[in-house]
């Protein structure tokens, strides 16, 4: 009889409270501005912390009221900072802007001892492995943020240049101008 009624009671309790938490959800939501959902989406969302804000959201609120470059986000690169400018209707100049090189994590496998500390703050889940084994990195999903290697007591993780194969090789961009020092070629014959 009495376990009845405890289910009764606990039943009719979590119904209210779930409906009371239903109301206030809808009456009391907070609005957010349209654009800093659309610089939101924008964003990788790996909330990797390389533009100096905690997570994704908050760049994009820092983007919104205009108290952060448009090339704060160094995994998006170049392309991602074109996007925000034209968004938000700003002058970029990527002139004095590098693409950073390429980087991936790699595991040494003679010193990694399987702690599983790595993957633990990894944001894109790009470690993978188990307990006391080898861990391996995914180089596809690795956004060489350095979380891994700031946590590693082995230090067995190493940022290294991207091996580049048909799959990832791009065509450089070409020069701006043509060297003076060339013999035959004149600048102003390209026009």
């Amino acid at each position: 009889m009495y376990v009845l009624s405890a289910i009764i009671s606990l039943t009719l309790l979590g119904l209210v409270l779930g409906l009371l938490l239903g109301i206030a959800a809808k009456y009391l939501k907070v609005e957010s501005s349209p654009i800093v959902d659309e610089l939101e989406a924008l964003m990788p969302g790996s909330q990797c912390g390389q533009c100096g804000f905690p997570g994704c959201r908050p760049a994009a609120e820092a983007l919104a009221a205009g108290q952060a470059p448009a090339t704060l986000c160094p995994p998006g690169g170049s392309a991602l900072a074109e996007q925000i400018a034209a968004l938000l209707g700003m002058d970029l100049d990527l002139n004095d802007v590098k693409e950073p090189e390429a980087l991936v994590a790699r595991v040494s496998e003679a010193t990694c001892t399987g702690c599983t500390r790595c993957f633990k703050v990894c944001p894109t889940d790009a470690i993978v492995g188990a307990p006391k084994q080898i861990h391996a990195v995914v180089a596809d999903a690795c956004i060489a943020c350095e979380k891994c290697i700031a946590v590693c007591p082995t230090e067995c993780l190493q940022m290294q240049p991207v091996e580049v194969t048909l799959r990832n090789w791009r065509w450089p961009k070409p020069a701006q101008e043509l060297p003076a020092h060339l013999p035959g070629i004149r600048s102003n014959a390209l026009c």
